[in-house]
């Protein structure tokens, strides 16, 4: 018999008709569903497939405990907790083909949280009222689906139910495709994650190209932070064999306060899975800014180039390329013997070749020299005349980073 279902989050003390219209839902579209109830204060409204007892128990919490202490924001952690754990559990027991969340604030916090647990793939959506602002919060670096609810999810009513019955039809597609997908197999290709931003794009490309000729499968993402973040979770959840990290860029941001930082993690996740990494200081040139008025005042009279009228960005200091040397040393540390660094002499961004606005010989040598200084000697470093889009510096990363994964292979 087959028990795989889609799970369905809901707090049923205030969402339960909802909830339990879209399990109707889903059941007729041919899916098995199981209702999972997030709520901790009111009664169910409908029966719940797991209660309330066994989510918080699964988080580590007490159902009692967290309604005595009549604390929101306490208890929509312990229940997101919870809910991932018992996701995790269907999960590891074959028995989860999609997840389906609703919910306010809260309802989509405790689901999201959930759904951040689960691997790339499994179909996850939330019909959300908070589906129209800002979502990072709630997306992360996982592929979950955001419905906006239009209305409140308060009660049913002709618009209610068209957007449910929407969401609703379309896990039940997820999930019959997730069902029947082919498992990976022994024969798949080694696959490897690159970062690229468009000033580092004919670098990333070649060296692609030349990766994929030799039996690889790559993964491009665009160092936007969010990109840096997706990348190294997938490191983290064992589905990389190596990296290609062309474009460091996001360190720029995290330092010097820019918009596409990827938290003071990044570059942490290869070294402690132990993956073969090729490291290059790609687009550490600049810091990005949306458009003009949204710069800091107190960068007033720093040197700025407008990529495009949405894209404000501003050349990095000496300083701040001797302190980027000092810290991505430090993250490169922390794996000496799978990591090596690449350096292009001629510059480090499409824009930092002699001749461009961002070219600063000197804060690019302040980077190498502090680079150097504080990486371990057992790190190898390759030092080339070239300029990091020349396809001679990306054939060079990207034949160490085959022979490195081989090796690891083989090992």
């Amino acid at each position: 018999m087959d028990d795989r279902a889609v799970a369905i989050l809901g707090t049923l003390d205030t969402k339960g008709a909802e909830a339990a219209y879209l399990k109707a839902c889903v059941t007729r579209a041919g899916q098995m569903a199981l209702l999972i109830d997030t709520g901790v204060q009111g009664a169910a409204l409908v029966p719940a497939d797991i209660g309330r007892e066994a989510v918080a128990q699964a988080g580590g919490a007490s159902l009692k405990a967290l309604q005595e202490a009549g604390d929101r924001g306490q208890a929509v952690t312990a229940m997101g907790k919870g809910a991932a754990a018992a996701l995790a559990d269907l999960h590891r027991a074959g028995r989860l083909i999609g997840v389906l969340g609703l919910g306010g604030s809260a309802g989509t916090s405790i689901a999201a949280t959930a759904m951040q647990a689960l691997p790339v793939g499994l179909p996850k959506l939330i019909v959300s009222t908070m589906a129209s602002g800002d979502t990072r919060a709630y997306v992360g670096v996982k592929d979950v689906t955001l419905m906006y609810s239009v209305v409140d999810i308060a009660g049913l009513n002709r618009f209610s139910r068209e957007v449910l019955g929407n969401a609703a039809a379309a896990m039940a597609g997820m999930a019959a495709r997730y069902a029947s997908r082919e498992p990976a197999t022994a024969e798949d290709k080694p696959l490897l994650a690159a970062t690229m931003f468009g000033v580092t794009t004919p670098c990333v490309t070649r060296a692609r190209e030349y990766l994929e000729s030799q039996g690889y499968e790559a993964l491009v993402f665009h160092a936007t932070g969010s990109g840096g973040k997706a990348m190294e979770a997938l490191v983290e959840d064992g589905f990389i064999d190596g990296v290609l990290d062309v474009t460091t860029t996001e360190w720029a941001d995290e330092l010097v306060g820019g918009v596409l930082s990827a938290g003071p993690r990044r570059l942490e996740a290869m070294g402690r899975r132990g993956v073969p990494h090729v490291v290059a200081p790609g687009a550490l040139d600049m810091v990005n800014f949306g458009p003009p008025d949204t710069v800091p005042e107190k960068f007033a009279d720093r040197c700025f180039y407008q990529h495009n009228p949405q894209v404000t960005l501003m050349r990095t200091t000496v300083e701040e390329n001797r302190e980027l040397g000092r810290i991505i040393g430090q993250k490169l540390n922390l794996a000496p013997g799978q990591v090596e660094v690449f350096l292009p002499l001629g510059g480090v961004s499409a824009i930092d070749r002699e001749g461009q606005p961002f070219h600063d010989p000197a804060a690019d040598a302040a980077f190498r020299e502090s680079l150097r200084a504080t990486l371990n000697p057992a790190i190898p470093v390759h030092e080339m005349a070239a300029h990091i889009n020349d396809e001679a510096f990306a054939l060079a990363m990207a034949r160490r980073l085959d022979e490195m994964v081989r090796q690891r292979r083989v090992a």
